[in-house]
């Protein structure tokens, strides 16, 4: 009450109005109302507009006389507060209604966007007869822009040149906003451009125009012709330019708006400090954004989040941390745009630990149902292997939306769970989920990942009918399904038709050619790249040696390693001494592998001991083997491969008695072999097969099939190889264990599940051993087919007897 009395002190110029001021006052704090309309106005006015609408309204309802001005007061009031239904009662009560009656009215329900009311209402006044002024039709274009309704924006502007009122700057400013949200930026311009009286809330609203429409280069230059003219920015322009200077990334003309802002006097104005924020982030200058972070003399959520978001862009997390929590303890409002960027640094650093406490307080503030908080739960918890905790997640968003599903499934696909990938995508087809091209993408690594060719196909055509067109996820995802299903020259196929090619591209399709026996292509591959000025990375070079190792190019490969550090600047990491160590032993330089281990700049991991303890199972090197072995059961103690290794390479130097250690200790140690399983697929449904299998329902006629296969390879020259049998049993016990290993039952089902003239894909988990590689290079032959075995190493082209790996594997 006391600053409506001096309010009204300073209005009253008059003589005889400041004379009465105080008798005004005393009244109304008497609870008397004073006789006087005008000035009981004034302090009805001063009332409403400083919020105190409760007041306003004793006052209003104790006013002996009410005129326009009274009503017009409190209907205005009600609808900037939002109280529109009261504004709408009182709207209706009112005795006359004139313009700034319907205006204020129609203004309320714009700000609120009620587009439908405010519209509603200004067809109601047109039929009562009244001419809208400017200020109505403010309201009505902000209810226009507010709902993107263009066809009845063009209705009002056509009004506005009916009541010429078109080239009012008032009105222009707001047709050029209304134009812009509605994304008819050309009309906004024109009306920009052809109107001769601009003042800065014109010059505003073109600038933001711009800007909203991602014409952010055009943005800039209004800005220069703004500053030309000499027409001076405020709250409102600032932001807008500097959003435009963040889309572009440009730091330069960012650091001429900062300069300008200071020069106004807008620095400490929050809602400018935040964009300040906002654009140095995204113009890859952090110090700057925390500077003016720590400068701003009010704490506000949206500049925290600005900069918590911009240092999670530039994977910089545990920093992004570090100021989550100092919002926290600034009691700074923690909101939907704080959580997301918090979860996606969990995510990056694999953090479970705070993800889960995020998660609490997400429960706790009730922002588990927004959905892109939801969406960020999932894929935090996806990308940590908290898998059913990303499904939970899942299941309690309200409407799981294609970014939810794609999290997951793609969670699962990363951790090896292919076959729950490949139900969960079945689910959301299900669901009516639209797949996107990365939920496509997912799928098909998922299909590349179980060696499901007939599926994969099913996935690519998904891909075509739902006419995504070129995508380079999903083309690099296919060439990668193709050639991990064996089937190589689809996959070059698919890489031939792509329109944009990346490293990925590439790496994607020599990788494919290495694995694939065809190591001189891939190589040959590799050399198109260079030439074509794309630049490899640390995994295209895992290719190029596999591809020199399984081809025996080992000078090339030499020449390789050399060049990569040398011309490309790629440090070599474990992966490539692995590769290289391979690649010499595959040659018998089992010496100088041993030499390159001990000048090795990295610290040998567990795929150099690997690569190495299998040149010494291939060259029957003991001292090698029991040094790389000893390495293995420190790195990898529960891993059975180095202990099974170990134990056939003393078998076949006649060390039975070390050989029997090793299993002893294997026991003793809790260690157990993962048991071999192979699986195929027929008629989009994969058949799996464990060693001595007896459950499928065809058993019996997989069994005879075998015996069949057996009789005539062994005509042909096939001798059972003893050393991958058990060992406690007879020669004849050894004999039936090898016939029942998993890759021979999934080769007897193909040859009677599949035409003759269709390939045999069989998938195994470990490394196809050395029997059945022999046994299926004869059947390759006898039964005239083309069998493809993909093992946890390489593809294995069996044809004519032959196989694509020379034996060497």
């Amino acid at each position: 009450m006391k600053q409506a009395y001096q309010y009204i002190r300073q209005r009253c110029v008059h003589t005889l109005l400041q004379e009465n001021t105080s008798q005004l006052y005393g009244s109304l704090t008497r609870g008397a109302h004073p006789t006087s309309c005008f000035g009981t106005n004034l302090i009805l006015d001063e009332l409403a507009k400083s919020g105190e609408i409760e007041e306003a309204r004793k006052m209003f309802d104790g006013m002996d006389h009410r005129d326009e001005f009274s009503w017009n007061t409190m209907i205005s009031g009600y609808a900037k507060l939002g109280r529109l239904d009261e504004a709408q009662r009182l709207f209706e009560a009112i005795p006359k209604r004139v313009s700034a009656t319907w205006s204020s009215i129609i203004s309320g329900y714009a700000r609120y966007g009620l587009g439908h009311e405010a519209m509603e209402m200004f067809y109601r006044m047109q039929l009562d007869g009244l001419r809208p002024d400017q200020y109505t039709f403010g309201g009505v274009l902000r209810a226009c822009a507010a709902g993107s309704v263009v066809t009845r924006g063009e209705q009002v502007h056509a009004y506005t040149i009916k009541t010429s009122l078109d080239m009012n700057v008032f009105v222009v400013t707001g047709l050029v906003d209304m134009y812009a949200k509605c994304k008819k930026i050309g009309c906004a311009r024109y009306l920009f451009d052809n109107n001769p009286e601009r003042n800065m809330v014109l010059w505003t609203a073109m600038l933001t125009g711009h800007t909203q429409n991602a014409e952010c280069q055009k943005a800039a230059e209004i800005f220069c012709e703004m500053q030309m003219a000499g027409v001076k920015s405020n709250q409102f322009t600032f932001p807008s330019i500097l959003s435009a200077c963040a889309a572009l990334r440009s730091k330069e003309l960012g650091l001429q708006v900062h300069a300008s802002v200071l020069q106004t006097g807008f620095s400490i104005n929050v809602f400018v400090q935040s964009a300040l924020i906002d654009m140095y982030s995204k113009c890859d200058d952090l110090a700057s954004a925390q500077r003016v972070l720590d400068g701003m003399a009010v704490a506000d959520e949206v500049s925290w989040n600005s900069l918590l978001g911009g240092y999670v862009k530039h994977q910089r997390e545990e920093e992004a941390l570090l100021l989550f929590k100092e919002m926290h303890i600034r009691s700074l409002r923690i909101d939907d745009f704080t959580f997301p960027s918090v979860l996606n640094a969990c995510a990056s650093l694999i953090d479970l630990k705070q993800g889960n406490c995020a998660h609490a307080m997400i429960v706790k503030t009730g922002f588990g149902t927004c959905k892109h908080v939801g969406n960020a739960l999932v894929d935090m918890y996806a990308k940590c292997g908290s898998l059913e905790c990303a499904s939970r997640a899942l299941e309690g968003l309200p409407g799981p939306d294609v970014v939810s599903w794609t999290s997951l499934l793609t969670g699962y696909t990363h951790h090896g769970l292919h076959e729950e990938a490949l139900k969960l995508f079945c689910e959301m087809r299900i669901a009516r989920v639209k797949p996107d091209e990365f939920v496509i993408a997912s799928a098909l690594s998922a299909c590349a990942g179980l060696s499901v060719l007939e599926l994969g196909q099913q996935f690519h055509a998904i891909f075509v009918r739902l006419g995504f067109g070129s995508s380079l996820s999903i083309d690099n995802s296919l060439v990668t399904m193709y050639a991990k299903c064996g089937c190589i020259e689809d996959a070059h196929l698919v890489f031939d038709l792509m329109l944009i090619r990346d490293v990925v591209s590439w790496t994607a399709l020599i990788v494919g050619y290495a694995q694939n026996g065809r190591g001189k292509d891939a190589l040959s591959l590799y050399e198109q790249m260079i030439l074509n000025g794309d630049k490899p990375d640390y995994i295209t070079f895992i290719g190029v040696f596999f591809a020199c190792s399984h081809a025996g190019l080992l000078e090339a490969g030499r020449q390789h390693f050399k060049s990569m550090h040398k011309a490309h600047n790629i440090k070599p990491r474990a992966e490539h001494y692995a590769c290289m160590i391979d690649m010499l032993g595959r040659a018998g330089k089992i010496q100088e592998a041993e030499s390159l281990l001990n000048e090795m700049s990295v610290e040998p991991d567990a795929t150099v001991w690997k690569a190495l303890l299998s040149a010494c199972r291939v060259h029957g090197n003991v001292r090698l083997a029991e040094k790389a072995a000893k390495s293995l059961f420190k790195l990898e103690p529960d891993n059975a491969v180095p202990y099974v290794m170990l134990s056939n390479i003393y078998s076949s130097a006649g060390k039975w008695d070390d050989s029997a250690k090793i299993r002893r200790l294997m026991k003793e140690r809790g260690v157990t072999k993962e048991p071999g399983c192979s699986w195929i697929e027929v008629d989009n449904m994969v058949h799996a097969f464990l060693v001595e299998d007896r459950g499928h329902p065809k058993i019996a006629e997989i069994y005879a099939k075998v015996e069949e296969i057996l009789g005539l390879i062994k005509k042909e020259g096939y001798v059972p190889d003893m050393t991958f049998a058990l060992h406690d049993v007879d020669e004849e016990g050894k004999e039936l264990g090898l016939a029942s290993h998993s890759e021979k039952l999934a080769l007897a089902f193909g040859l009677l599940s599949l035409p003759a003239e269709k390939p045999i894909r069989i998938v195994k988990n470990l490394r196809v051993c050395g029997d059945c590689h022999s046994a299926i290079k004869f059947a390759s032959r006898v039964y005239a087919r083309k069998i493809i075995v993909r093992d946890s190493n390489c593809f294995h082209h069996f044809h004519g007897g032959f196989c694509s790996c020379r034996d060497y594997w």
